[in-house]
C-alpha cells in the first residue's frame, strides 16, 4: 500500500521534494508536542479536561456530527447519481492510471485496518447483549438484527463516503486542473487562489494535521489495548496496565522508525501484502471453526436490518434528559463519526492518488461499496460468529462457553481480550491456538506499523507544500508524534484498559469538531468546481444551442415540417482550452496506454 501511495503520486523515491511550511509544520508540531507533554505531565488533569470538553462538544454540538454525516453520505451519493458523474477525474480521454482489479485491491487494503480488528468481534457482540437504549430486548432475536444494522451503520456507506468527498476533491483538483496535493488547494473555489496559499490555507492544512495525528493516534491505542490483551490471552501477563501499553506503543513505534529511517519501501509493501492474506486466513479459520451456517444467515439479515433501520439510526441525536442515550452516543454514534472525519485526510488522499483517469462515478461508487463489501464479510463472520457462539451458549446455559456475560452497563465485554476469546472457542488444539493467537497479535503490530508509517507521509506531506514523497526528518518527527500522542491519550483515560478506551473516544470527539466544519465547506468547493467543469459547460452549451436552434426553425417554418442538420467542424476552426489540450507531457495516444505523469 506504501509503496502505490507514493509511485501513484508520480514521484519516484529519493527525488527532492519541496520545502519545508515553517509555518504550518511549526504550529502543528507545537501543538503535538504540547499535547504530549501534557499528558506525561499531567494525565489526570489532561482526562479532566478532555471529559469536561466533551460534555460540552455532546450537549451543544452532537445533532452536529449526526446531521453532517447524513448530508456528507448523501452529498456523495447525489454528486455520483448527478450530470457530474461522467467527469474524468483526470484530462480528457485520459485512461485509468490502475486496472480496475487493482485498484479494488488497494481499496481493500485501506478498507482493513486496526479498527476492524478491534471492533470486528466486540461491537456487534455488545449490542446482542446490551442493544442501543429504546430499541429491543437483549439476547433475542431481534437484538441479533439490530446488533449486526448498527455495526455497519458505523462502518459502511457513512465512513466512506466522508473519505470519497476528500478523495474526490483532491483527485479532481490534482489530476483535472492541475493543483497542488495540499489539502487547502481543494478550497480555491471557495476562497480564492490567494487566500488558500495564505492564511486561511495554512490554516485548513494545519487542522488536516492535527485530525490525521489525533485519529491516527486512536487507531494506534486501540492497536496496543489489544496486543496488550492477545499477550494476557497467550498466558504472558496477568494483567494490562498503563505501563504495558506505553511499552508497547514505544517499542512498535520505535520499529517504525526503524523502518522509515532504512527506507524499506519493499519491506513495508511486502509486509502490507502478507497482512492482507493473514487478515483473510484469520477471517476463513473463523467461518469454518465457528457458527458456518449462522455466519451465512446473518449477512443477508444484516443488509436487510441496515435498511430498514437507516432513517432511525440516522436520526438518533444525544439530546434530552436521556442520559442513556447521551452516553451510548458519545461511546458509540458520535464517536465513530468523529473518528472517521479524523481519518480523511489520510485515506482520502491515498484513495485519490490511485485513482487517476476514473470518472466521479466510477470514483464514488467503487470508494463507497467495495470497503462497504468488506465490512460486511468481515463483521458477519467475526461479529455473527460471536453472537452465534454466544447465542448457542446461552441456549445450553454454558457458561464457561459464553464470551460475555453481561452486568448492568455492559462492561463485563472485554474488547480487548473478546477476539481472543472467541478463537478460544473454536476447539483448536492448544499449540495451534497459542500459534494463532501470536499470530493474531503480529497481524495487529503490522497494522500498527504500516498505518504509522502511511499517516505520517501524509502529514508530511502537509508540512512540506504537498510534497509526494517528504523528507525522512519529517516522516520520522510525525511518526514519533503519533506514537507519543496516543500513548497520551491512553494515560489521560486511566490505568485501566476500559478507562484507557474511554480516554482515546473524548479526546477524538473533541479534536475532530473543527474538521466536521471543513469538509461541510469541502463539499460547496467541490461543488462549484463540479459545475464549471468544461465537460459539464459544454453539455450546457451544447443544450442551449440545440433549444434555440430548434425554437428559430420553428418560427422560420411557421410551423411547417423541417430538418435538421450538423456538419463536422475541422479541428483547427475550434480552439481547444488548456484542459482540453493538457500539457505536452499529459497528452496522451490511446495505443500508449494510461497517462503516468
Amino acid at each position: 500500500m506504501l509503496r502505490a501511495y507514493q509511485e501513484s503520486a508520480g514521484r519516484k523515491p529519493g527525488e527532492s521534494s519541496p520545502h519545508l511550511d515553517k509555518i504550518v509544520f511549526g504550529i502543528a508540531a507545537v501543538v503535538a508536542v504540547a499535547f504530549v507533554v501534557w499528558g506525561f505531565v499531567s494525565p489526570d488533569g489532561l482526562g479532566n479536561v478532555a471529559s469536561t470538553m466533551l460534555n460540552g462538544t455532546m450537549k451543544n454540538l452532537g445533532w452536529l456530527f449526526v446531521i453532517a454525516s447524513s448530508l456528507f453520505t448523501i452529498f456523495a451519493i447525489v454528486v455520483a447519481v448527478s450530470r457530474f458523474g461522467k467527469i474524468p477525474l483526470g484530462k480528457d480521454g485520459e485512461r485509468p492510471q490502475y486496472r480496475t482489479a487493482s485498484w479494488i485491491a488497494m481499496m481493500f487494503a485501506t478498507g482493513m485496518g486496526i479498527g476492524l480488528v478491534f471492533y470486528g468481534v466486540g461491537e456487534p457482540l455488545f449490542f446482542y447483549m446490551s442493544p442501543p437504549p429504546g430499541t429491543v430486548d437483549a439476547s433475542t432475536t431481534q437484538a441479533v438484527d439490530v446488533a449486526m444494522g448498527t455495526a455497519l451503520f458505523h462502518w459502511t456507506l457513512y465512513p466512506w463516503a466522508m473519505y470519497a468527498i476528500v478523495g474526490l476533491g483532491m483527485a479532481y483538483g490534482t489530476y483535472r486542473l492541475g493543483r497542488s496535493q495540499l489539502f487547502s488547494s481543494m478550497f480555491e473555489p471557495l476562497f480564492g487562489r490567494r487566500a488558500v496559499n495564505g492564511v486561511a490555507g495554512k490554516a485548513i492544512n494545519i487542522l488536516a494535521i492535527i485530525a490525521t495525528l489525533f485519529g491516527s493516534a486512536c487507531s494506534l491505542g486501540l492497536g496496543a489495548l489489544q496486543i496488550g490483551g492477545g499477550i494476557v490471552a497467550g498466558g504472558f501477563a496477568d494483567s494490562v496496565g498503563s505501563n504495558l501499553l506505553i511499552l508497547i506503543i514505544a517499542v512498535l513505534t520505535a520499529c517504525f522508525v526503524a523502518s522509515a529511517v532504512s527506507g524499506i519501501e519493499r519491506g513495508i509493501q511486502w509486509l502490507s501484502n502478507i497482512n492482507m492474506v493473514l487478515a483473510v486466513l484469520l477471517a476463513v479459520l473463523v467461518f469454518v471453526g465457528g457458527p458456518t451456517l449462522f455466519i451465512l444467515n446473518v449477512i443477508p439479515r444484516s443488509v436487510g436490518s441496515f435498511i430498514d433501520m437507516l432513517p432511525a439510526m440516522a436520526s438518533r441525536t444525544p439530546a434530552g434528559d436521556d442520559q442513556a442515550l447521551v452516553e451510548w452516543m458519545s461511546t458509540w454514534t458520535v464517536f465513530y463519526w468523529a473518528w472517521w472525519v479524523s481519518w480523511t485526510p489520510f485515506v482520502g488522499l491515498f484513495i485519490a492518488r490511485i485513482s487517476r483517469g476514473r470518472t466521479v462515478r466510477q470514483f464514488v461508487t467503487g470508494v463507497l461499496l467495495v470497503p462497504s463489501v468488506i465490512s460486511l464479510i468481515w463483521f458477519a463472520v467475526f461479529g455473527g460468529g460471536a453472537i452465534g457462539l454466544q447465542e448457542r451458549a446461552e441456549q445450553a446455559r454454558n457458561s464457561g462457553g459464553m464470551l460475555a456475560q453481561l452486568g448492568e452497563g455492559g462492561e463485563d465485554i472485554n474488547f480487548d481480550t473478546v477476539l481472543f476469546d472467541l478463537l478460544g472457542q473454536l476447539g483448536l488444539p492448544s499449540i495451534i491456538l497459542t500459534i494463532v493467537t501470536i499470530i493474531t497479535v503480529v497481524l495487529i503490530a503490522i497494522f500498527f506499523v504500516t498505518g504509522a508509517d502511511s499517516a505520517s507521509i501524509v502529514m508530511g506531506s502537509l508540512s512540506e507544500n504537498g510534497a509526494e514523497e517528504p523528507s525522512k526528518f519529517n516522516v520520522i518527527f510525525w511518526g514519533v508524534s503519533t506514537g507519543a500522542v496516543a500513548a497520551a491519550m491512553l494515560l489521560a483515560g486511566g490505568d485501566q484498559p476500559d478507562e484507557a478506551l474511554e480516554g482515546l473516544k473524548n479526546i477524538t470527539i473533541v479534536s475532530s469538531v473543527p474538521f466536521v466544519i471543513v469538509l461541510s465547506m469541502l463539499c460547496v468547493s467541490i461543488w462549484k468546481d463540479l459545475s464549471r467543469d468544461p465537460l459539464v459547460i459544454r453539455e450546457d452549451l451544447a443544450k442551449a444551442v440545440l433549444d434555440s436552434s430548434v425554437t428559430t426553425a420553428i418560427r422560420a417554418h411557421e410551423g411547417e415540417p423541417f430538418v435538421m442538420q450538423t456538419t463536422e467542424a475541422e479541428l483547427d476552426e475550434i480552439e481547444l482550452s488548456p484542459l482540453e489540450q493538457g500539457p505536452e507531457e499529459d497528452q496522451i495516444d490511446p495505443a500508449d496506454g494510461p497517462a503516468t505523469s
